[in-house]
Order: structure tokens, then C-alpha cells, then sequence
């Protein structure tokens, strides 16, 4: 089996996590940029965050032969902060990267005027890029939330066949698939949809233009749900095609619209900018004898 998880934020996963998503299947991830728990006071922080998603993360995730894709973005979360709405002017020249393949996440939080501005903003550099987008839908309020994105997608430069919506659910999946825009679905282990309710999803609306993941965050949250989504789909009768086209196809298909999907793991060397993932001693190597390395 082959997954391609299309939303989960590693940058607050361990090695271990890569390890045992390997073992599970995936061989591909695609990384949105979000916020990060602790509220950012500066631009400075984005440009960080942005660097590691471009650096650090494929670095770490090619260790595990894992492809590693991200997406960059002022967030919803934040975009209401005017300490880091400056991020909208510099990030034209972040979307320009190879690795990123689409803007986002963008959308809603809380509904306000800044976060329209901030929306409209980034939809249109997705289209002045040639990218897709990823819109985060709120946590809160969702079917008003759904209609208010859809119609500022609606009145943008982009085409809602080319933006995927996030956080769906059973109030929000017809409304957004109706829309013509490919169909998110954050599966966690106490809140958003789980296994059970994402299959009965399938079941009821089937397998086009959806992407299943995982989101795993900072939060409490299962870098193995896709795998979990994937075996409940063949338990429930599902067959393997159907599998392949929701873990694999779907998300290749989507973020190929960015024309800069590579799914190959290029071979890396053994530190990423002077820093590696190994710590202590290999086990194949002698330690140091400790009377010779002091002179004793």
C-alpha cells in the first residue's frame, strides 16, 4: 500500500513518527505552514519557519524515504495580527521555490475583515504562481465558513477547481463538493472526523476529489490515521482501487496542478547545513578510548 498523507505539520513530529509512517506506507507527505501554538511577533519568524519547511523537514524526511512537499502561507490564525501581516509582501518570493506546491493554509479563523483581506490577498498569488491552494475552513461556525470561502474563491483569479478545502465534515462535504473544489478531510483521534465517519463519507459521496490526512499537529493527533482510514476502507469493502485513488492518486493529482510534484527521494547527505538527526555514538563505531582523548 501507498499513502501520500496531504496535510500533516512534522515540524512538531519526532524521527520515530517518519519511522513508523514508512512502515505504514507513506512514501509521501506535503507539509502546510500554520501557526505554531505560540502566537509569532514578528515577520522574522515566518521567514525561519518558512526556510525549515524548505531545509530541515525534506532533510529529515528523505532520512526515512519519506518526499517531502510543503505549502506557505500568512495563516488564518495570525492574519489578523498586524505584527505579521508583513508577511504578505515577502512572500512572493518564498512561492517562487521548487518545493512549494501550493499557497496555504489560508482561509478562516474567526471570520473577520482582516482575515477577507488576507484570503483575497493569497488567492490571487496562487494565481500570479500557477498554484493551487489549500483553505482552511474554521473550527467553528463551519457551513457559514464554507459559503463565505467559497465566495471570495468565487470572486478571485483562481478557479475553485484548482483549491482544495480542508476540515470538511458531514455539515459542510455537499455544499463543498458541489462547488466543483477538491475535498479535505483532517482525521484525529478525538476531534474533526475519524475513521468510521470518513468511510461512511465515502460511502455516501465516493472517492473523487478526495484527500484524506492526518494533519498531526502539535496537539494530541496521529501521524497514522491515513493508514488507519485506509484499512478500515478494505474492512468495509472498499477495494484496493478505491484505497489507492483516496491515499495516493487523489493527492498526487492535486498537487501536480502545481506542476512541481517530485515524488523521487533524492539521496541526501548525512547533515542538512552542518546538523544531523543522529545523536550519540553510532553503535558500528568504537567509542573513544577515554584515557588517550584526556592524556590520563
Amino acid at each position: 500500500m501507498r499513502i501520500f498523507d496531504p496535510h500533516i505539520h512534522m515540524t512538531s513530529r519526532t524521527t520515530d513518527d517518519y519511522e513508523a509512517m514508512y512502515a505504514a506506507g507513506v512514501r509521501a507527505v506535503v507539509e502546510p505552514s500554520f501557526w505554531l501554538g505560540q502566537p509569532r511577533t514578528s515577520p522574522a519568524s515566518f521567514f525561519d519557519y518558512f526556510d525549515s519547511l524548505l531545509g530541515w523537514e525534506p532533510f529529515r524526511a528523505a532520512q526515512y524515504g519519506i518526499a517531502h512537499h510543503c505549502t506557505l502561507a500568512l495563516n488564518p490564525k495570525e492574519a489578523g495580527d498586524p505584527r505579521c501581516t508583513p508577511v504578505l509582501d515577502a512572500l512572493p518570493r518564498y512561492l517562487v521555490k521548487d518545493n512549494v506546491v501550493a499557497v496555504g493554509e489560508i482561509g478562516y479563523d474567526s471570520m473577520t475583515p482582516a482575515e477577507d483581506t488576507a484570503l483575497a490577498a493569497q488567492l490571487q498569488m496562487a494565481a500570479d504562481h500557477g498554484l493551487p491552494a489549500l483553505v482552511h475552513t474554521p473550527h467553528r461556525d463551519k457551513l457559514a465558513g464554507l459559503r463565505r470561502t467559497l465566495d471570495v474563491v468565487r470572486e478571485s483569479a483562481l478557479p475553485v477547481e484548482r483549491v482544495l478545502i480542508d476540515h470538511l465534515n458531514e455539515t459542510t462535504v455537499k455544499e463543498a463538493k458541489d462547488s466543483g473544489a477538491w475535498l479535505g478531510f483532517s482525521v484525529y483521534p478525538d476531534t474533526k472526523m475519524d475513521e468510521e465517519r470518513m468511510v461512511a463519507i465515502l460511502r455516501a459521496y465516493g472517492p473523487e476529489q478526495v484527500l484524506v490526512n492526518s494533519a498531526a499537529d502539535w496537539g494530541r493527533s496521529d501521524p497514522l490515521k491515513t493508514r488507519k482510514v485506509a484499512d478500515l476502507m478494505l474492512a468495509e469493502g472498499f477495494t484496493e482501487d478505491d484505497v489507492d485513488r483516496v491515499l495516493w492518486r487523489n493527492p498526487v493529482a492535486f498537487y501536480g496542478l502545481s506542476g512541481r510534484l517530485s515524488l523521487d527521494v533524492t539521496t541526501t547527505e548525512a547533515t542538512h547545513e552542518g546538523n544531523s538527526i543522529l545523536r550519540g555514538q553510532p553503535r558500528d563505531e568504537p567509542a573513544p578510548d577515554t584515557a588517550d582523548a584526556t592524556g590520563a
